[in-house]
């Protein structure tokens, strides 16, 4: 079959690595022209079973709304007059309860744990991207976050994962020279992390080298159909047809599924990171700073930090980073890594992604029942890496007309619609 891939983000390039696999014809439009890097190159890099709580949660709400009148603090939502943003909003305080967060769990755990042991052979198939599966910390300043992180700890030890709670001292013999001042630790030692622009690199190389095509700058305007089913895409200057499309254009697939009938809830959530060269003393093993949600990856001689979570639709185009969400990150640096040069983050240059955020906190990923001939794979929020290689495997099975054997009743897209 020839399939259009619509999206050139790790989500898109790992659907087209296995779609090519498969004996498909593959086609990849990417609207980041080159040069340019979006969500899938400046993130965490992190691989993480331990995050099986998704964003809408019990307590999410109230958690958001104290952080609110904070204007470095973690989350921001900037009120603008759009229905969609509404609509989104009521979602989100209505997935927010106990009992759809623990229906949730074990379906985000299931595909961390199936994209984790396919990240060791994507490794062997495409080359070396960093991968490293040493676990992860999460770090709490404060005896109440730990406390909470700890409660959280033993819920994931009924779901099977591999967890290890550290007092403050446990936490130095692990990382002594990082120098961390906290209250205490968990160590989610199932969890990896690697090299996000290594494995854009390699899984461009990959595609390509499988006889895939990867457009960039090629931006798509409209899903083309006939008779009820999707065959191509169009844009300026564009028009692809084709056996099925697959839509993975991150934070924009609401606008491309609006014109066929599917309403996707995406918000654009801004993050925002730095990258420095890695200190002579610094972390070995990536963490996530719980009060702050700043997360810390050593990724080889460069440190990655960043975080935030900003709801502020699209910003115009040049438009700068918010200031004041970058001086939040370092902030935390200076609070839970006193012996960071916090000189050297405030000199680095800041990026910005924009994360598709669905308001339950589950990704939509699924063939779509009207019209036909479409696959959704977008809405992965913070664990677009994280999930990258399971997705792709998913779209191929579904392309192909197979079952794939993971929970996807809950991520079918057409559940907002």
């Amino acid at each position: 079959m020839r399939v259009v891939v619509v999206g050139g983000g790790v989500i898109g390039l790992a659907a087209a690595h296995s779609l090519l696999a498969a004996g498909h014809e593959v086609l990849v439009l990417d609207r980041a022209a080159e040069g340019e890097q979006g969500a899938s190159y400046g993130n965490a890099g992190m691989v993480v079973p331990s995050h099986f709580v998704p964003l809408a949660a019990p307590g999410a709400v109230a958690q958001a709304l104290r952080w609110l009148p904070d204007p470095e603090g973690p989350f921001r939502i900037a009120p603008r007059p759009s229905l969609d943003l509404v609509r989104w909003g009521l979602a989100f305080w209505r997935a927010s309860s106990a009992r759809r967060a623990e229906a949730a769990a074990p379906v985000l755990l299931a595909l961390s744990r199936a994209s984790r042991a396919a990240y060791a052979e994507l490794e062997a198939e495409v080359g070396p991207f960093g991968l490293r599966r040493e676990g992860l910390l999460m770090l709490s300043a404060t005896s109440h976050g730990h406390e909470e992180e700890v409660a959280l700890a033993e819920r994931a030890r009924r779901l099977g994962l591999d967890v290890a709670v550290l007092d403050a001292a446990g936490v130095g013999a692990l990382e002594p020279a990082a120098g961390y001042a906290v209250a205490g630790g968990v160590h989610y030692r199932e969890d990896a992390h690697l090299d996000p622009v290594a494995l854009m690199a390699r899984l461009h190389a990959a595609v390509r080298a499988r006889g895939g095509e990867v457009r960039r700058g090629a931006r798509v305007e409209r899903l083309l159909t006939r008779a009820g089913t999707v065959i191509g895409v169009s844009g300026d200057g564009l028009r692809e047809l084709a056996d099925a499309v697959v839509l993975a254009a991150g934070a924009w697939s609401a606008r491309l599924a609006r014109g066929v009938g599917l309403r996707l809830l995406l918000e654009p959530g801004t993050g925002y990171s730095l990258t420095v060269p890695a200190p002579s003393a610094g972390p070995r093993l990536p963490a996530i700073l719980t009060e702050a949600r700043v997360a810390v990856t050593p990724l080889g001689d460069r440190l990655r930090v960043g975080g935030t979570m900003e709801i502020a639709g699209f910003p115009p185009d040049g438009a700068p980073p918010n200031a004041r969400r970058v001086r939040g990150i370092v902030k935390a640096l200076r609070r839970y890594l006193p012996r960071l040069d916090p000189a050297q983050f405030e000199a680095a240059t800041p990026w910005r992604g924009h994360r598709p955020v669905t308001p339950d906190g589950l990704p939509y990923l699924g063939a779509t029942r009207r019209p036909r001939g479409l696959v959704v794979a977008t809405g992965h929020a913070m664990l677009g890496v994280s999930l990258a290689p399971v997705t792709g495997r998913v779209v191929a099975e579904l392309v192909s007309g197979g079952t794939p054997d993971l929970p996807l009743e809950p991520l079918r897209p057409d559940r907002h619609s």
